[in-house]
């Protein structure tokens, strides 16, 4: 119970911080989200929004920050590309998938796992299996050291 209250809040702060910007967006130039400006409660509650708001997210171009991760799955034979955010008690973790543009191989064109990034690119979908996932279309990544 304890969980819905804090994520009731966190939302309820959410729109109280983003509801005159144009649909939560933080603008900075070509970056329509930028998620490396915000603490880590307000990146999680947000890239969470973005999982149950997708459209307002469409097409806009997201900036944000965390550790890489890649994950294989077999129905596919793809690898997956993710940079997970983690709410500020660590409790809870979400990734968001990236998709870089041009060729790429794996793990030679990749950070090692849990090494920090920073990605820029814009919001998209595509269908696999039945079902509509989300992710960043980037064209490139930052390893910060």
């Amino acid at each position: 119970m304890k969980k819905y209250i804090l994520f009731f809040a966190v939302f309820i702060l959410i729109l109280s911080a983003t509801g005159c910007a144009d649909g939560g967006a933080i603008t900075d130039g070509s970056v329509d989200v930028d998620l490396t400006a915000l603490s880590s409660t307000m990146v999680y509650a947000e890239v969470n929004n973005m999982m149950v708001n997708p459209g307002d997210y469409m097409g806009k171009t997201i900036k944000m920050s965390g550790p890489y991760y890649a994950r294989y799955y077999d129905m596919t034979d793809i690898y997956y590309h993710y940079v997970i955010v983690e709410d500020a008690t660590s409790c809870c973790v979400q990734g968001l998938e990236f998709i870089l543009s041009g060729e790429h191989c794996y793990p030679d064109d990749y950070p090692d796992e849990r090494d920090a990034i920073e990605v820029t690119g814009v919001f998209k979908s595509y269908d696999e299996l039945g079902k509509t996932y989300y992710y960043l279309a980037v064209d490139g990544m930052y390893e910060m050291k």
